[in-house]
């Protein structure tokens, strides 16, 4: 046999930074499938608790600075409904998986880890996807097609169930807006939301905000599909050749990093366009979100009434 290095440093130290920051860049390739940087199941529970626990944590935070605690747990409640239908429909796709070596297996173990199995992977790459952080236990690439589409769904929502660290709370706190802007005009009253009146001014910016991040998307793979050149990049052809395109722009304008690993973009072309997609898909909502939040902050508080979202 052979001998085999395997670099070493602070992994531990880092790997707590990743996943508590939502960065998700391992200090190995392999990310969190490596076992020095994520060894056994009760590890693998640990990492998704990281991931979760600030994103989940915010919205209580938000109930106590606007004096109604209801409206934190309102939020989390939320997003406990989206995040859990999510992972129901990833442990269901990924454990009645078709084929004939899934069949015999019972699930769907390619780029499944042994020591993680089917279900905890599932919750992981739900927890990362729902999140802007991007580690991995498993490969995306490698999922069945409907759980490789809902971690493409996760990120095309918008990463707000429970989000990235404060991106998904104001993520959510725009749908919120919207929310209540259509209820109001369905009960025929003036909308509000913390005693504060929902102008069309502010329903634009919310509407740029959500439409940010599928142009981005659309945009860049089409122009990546009608470039021969770039095609290449695409190590599968056909319908799931487009997929990995799809999920590279995603998960670059929604900030996770996570890839489909068939897809080869370390190119100048893919670099660049997918570098771009990254600071318009940040940088361009949170400018719409401080915008609405300007336009909230520049309104005298209104007299709680019964068209008031309480």
């Amino acid at each position: 046999g052979g001998t085999q290095t395997i670099p070493g440093g602070p992994v531990a130290s880092q790997e707590v930074i990743k996943l508590l920051g939502t960065n998700g860049g391992g200090f190995y390739n392999a990310n969190s499938s490596h076992p020095f940087e994520n060894p056994a199941t009760w590890t693998n529970w640990v990492e998704i608790f990281l991931i979760l626990m600030i994103p989940f944590s915010l919205p209580r935070t938000f109930g106590r600075m606007v004096g109604s605690r209801k409206q934190g747990y309102a939020i989390v409640a939320a997003m406990s409904v989206i995040a859990t239908a999510s992972v129901s429909l990833m442990m269901l796709f990924q454990l009645q998986a078709h084929g004939t070596v899934p069949t015999a297996v019972g699930s769907a173990m390619e780029g499944v880890e042994q020591r993680f199995g089917v279900a905890n992977s599932a919750v992981f790459a739900d927890a990362t996807t729902l999140t802007s952080t991007g580690a991995v236990d498993s490969f995306h690439d490698s999922y069945t097609s409907l759980g490789g589409m809902i971690t493409m769904f996760n990120m095309q929502l918008g990463e707000v169930a429970p989000g990235g660290v404060g991106s998904g709370l104001y993520g959510m706190l725009v749908l919120a807006i919207i929310t209540v802007f259509v209820a109001g005009l369905m009960v025929g009253r003036t909308p509000e939301y913390l005693g504060k009146k929902i102008t069309p001014r502010e329903i634009k910016l919310a509407a740029t905000y959500f439409l940010v991040t599928p142009l981005i998307v659309l945009t860049g793979t089409a122009v990546a599909m009608a470039m021969p050149g770039q095609r290449a990049g695409m190590l599968n052809t056909g319908p799931h050749g487009l997929s990995e395109v799809l999920y590279a722009f995603t998960s670059s304008a929604a900030n996770n990093g996570s890839g489909f690993a068939g897809f080869s973009g370390n190119t100048t072309w893919f670099n660049v366009a997918l570098a771009i997609a990254m600071v318009i898909g940040r940088f361009l909502p949170i400018i719409a979100v401080l915008a609405i939040a300007g336009t909230f902050a520049a309104q005298r508080p209104g007299v709680v009434t019964a068209g008031t979202l309480r």
